[in-house]
């Protein structure tokens, strides 16, 4: 892939701002180039990416926000990558398909991805009055079919209770609104605020928020920890562009004179690949690599579409287009794997989602 070519695909994601990560990704236009999440009161992996994005390897997080820490110990992709968090096919019966204490990751939705989200213990609160407002971004312009929001009953205490249904009240509903009727109209998608009206509460409680997307029978799930006493503040307008954090990759140009190293040895791997999720124009490619019977220090993966797919975002893996071509390359911290020894890389692509060849190939 040129140089240029890769420099247009980072620009076009860019929304104005550099986040630090190890991963270098081709950043999407609009927050998870898909779908949404609640950015006020922020929504657990939200404001977890919020506050730590940039700094995510930061060992102080540990001590200052340790539920925080325990979510990107457990999976990183759980705070950027929005685009799971939903269940299909429940038509409205939310209680039916989500147990009791599994309700913030949708029922451990996308095979468990968002399970830190249920953790229990002291997550960083947003203070807010009485009188607030639920701000939903959606990236993709779904719209909604409801927006409903709950509010843990008085006594309620999420630093030591795992949440169940029994402990939520519906406090405000916003039905039927296609996209083109949110407020904010943005050119990286729309946003909805859902006004919340109580009286006397106090101490802290769990918002809890259902998104019904217009587009499918898909519902989205958020867990806001907030604290009441203090004074609302306005949501952001402008969120941040929902991508893993990541440093710009340096620009590569072809060296004049050949390198004179020593190819590194080819080993073996093989990778296999799902469609996380899809909708229409667009679909989430997963992607598991596994070592084979020898230790590897790195992977390259290619996924050859029969169509014209091209790649938006992607995360823990350098990923590029090239034609129908897809290749991704190991991040420098999944690249060496252990003999058997698996990771996952994924990615956002535009076009009709279809299963292209797959090909793996390391170095020993």
């Amino acid at each position: 892939m040129s140089s240029s070519l890769r420099i247009r695909i980072l620009i076009s994601g860019l929304v104005g701002i550099v986040v630090a990560t190890l991963a270098a990704v081709v950043l999407p236009a609009a927050p998870a180039a898909a779908h949404g999440n609640i950015t006020g009161p922020a929504s657990r992996n939200y404001g977890c990416w919020e506050r730590w994005g940039s700094k995510f390897q930061d060992p102080t997080m540990q001590t200052l926000d340790p539920m925080c820490w325990q979510a990107w110990q457990d999976n990183p992709n759980a705070m950027w990558n929005w685009n799971g968090l939903f269940r299909e096919g429940l038509a409205g019966n939310h209680q039916a398909g989500i147990p009791d204490g599994q309700l913030c990751s949708g029922g451990l939705a996308e095979g468990g991805r968002y399970r830190s989200m249920d953790a229990v213990g002291n997550w960083t609160a947003a203070s807010v009055g009485n009188s607030f407002n639920v701000r939903l971004f959606d990236g993709a312009r779904h719209g909604a079919d409801y927006v409903d929001v709950y509010v843990t009953k008085p006594g309620y205490n999420p630093v030591t209770t795992p949440l169940k249904w029994s402990d939520l009240d519906l406090v405000s509903r916003i039905g039927n609104t296609p996209a083109a009727q949110w407020p904010e109209q943005r050119t990286d998608g729309v946003a909805i605020s859902v006004p919340v009206s109580l009286s006397g509460r106090t101490g802290r409680a769990v918002v809890y928020t259902i998104w019904k997307a217009s587009h499918a029978d898909q519902s989205y799930y958020f867990c806001s920890d907030v604290a009441f006493g203090g004074t609302s503040t306005t949501p952001p307008t402008t969120p941040p562009a929902t991508t893993p954090p990541a440093t710009t990759p340096p620009v590569t140009t072809s060296p004049t004179t050949p390198p004179t190293s020593t190819p590194p040895a080819t080993g073996a791997c093989t990778a296999t690949y799902a469609v996380g999720s899809s909708w229409q124009g667009g679909f989430q490619g997963d992607v598991k690599v596994t070592a084979g019977s020898t230790a590897i220090k790195g992977w390259t993966v290619t996924l050859a579409y029969a169509g014209s797919q091209t790649v938006q975002q992607g995360w823990n893996a350098t990923v590029s287009a090239s034609g129908s071509t897809v290749t991704a390359t190991n991040a420098g911290y999944n690249g060496a794997l252990a003999a058997g020894a698996s990771t996952t890389f994924g990615f956002i692509g535009a076009g009709a989602s279809s299963t292209p060849t797959v090909t793996c190939r390391a170095t020993v």
